[in-house]
């Protein structure tokens, strides 16, 4: 079992910065492919970005690439998003999510574990 716990969200103007990091219980952490998922009021649940289990592939949704940023440390069990030039449409509860020994899907399907997310919000 691996818990999941976000944090680092919170209100930004527009063209400001956020850092987000998720927290994983267990000794496992490093067998987890991870990414990070929003959903904004009203829509789908999307990707937004993942990481290999030892950081040194990443995937990034079209939306965020340029502006976004996921990395890894192994050592501390974390997970974190770097969000700079953030915009209006980037507002949404941002989750973690882990995906035991297989590449993360893009989509929300076969995802092992969830946060439960952390509002960000970015005002114009």
């Amino acid at each position: 079992q691996v818990q999941l716990v976000e944090s680092g969200g919170g209100l930004v103007q527009v063209g400001g910065s956020l850092r987000l990091s998720c927290a994983a219980s267990g000794r496992t952490f490093s067998s987890y492919y991870m990414g990070w998922f929003r959903q904004a009021p009203g829509k789908e649940r999307e990707f937004v970005a993942r990481i290999s289990w030892n950081g040194g592939s990443t995937y990034y949704a079209e939306s965020v690439k340029g502006r976004f940023t996921i990395s890894r440390d192994n050592a501390k069990n974390t997970v974190y998003l770097q969000m700079n030039s953030l915009k209006p449409e980037d507002t949404a509860v941002y989750y973690c999510a882990a995906r035991r020994g297989v590449v993360m899907p893009t989509r929300p399907n076969d995802i092992d574990y969830w946060g439960k997310g952390t509002l960000v919000t970015v005002s114009s």
